[in-house]
């Protein structure tokens, strides 16, 4: 997911798909711990688009929604 994609959505659009990334990213992990992972680079991914996530809503929170 791009930074320009993840700045259109709102705050609760933004707090939603922080939780379902935050869950992908533990079912990921437990998958790794069994040996049944079939991509290892997607926790890579799922790890950054939620840090882009928690950058939108910081930047949100210190310059507002105009930002």
């Amino acid at each position: 997911m791009k930074a320009a994609e993840i700045r259109n959505l709102s705050a609760e659009e933004l707090d939603k798909k922080l939780a379902e990334l935050k869950d992908e990213l533990f079912k990921l992990r437990f998958q790794q711990a069994v040996n049944q992972l079939d991509n290892p680079m997607r926790i890579k991914a799922v790890k950054k688009d939620i840090a882009r996530i928690m950058t939108v809503q910081r930047d949100i929170e210190l310059h507002g929604t105009n930002a």
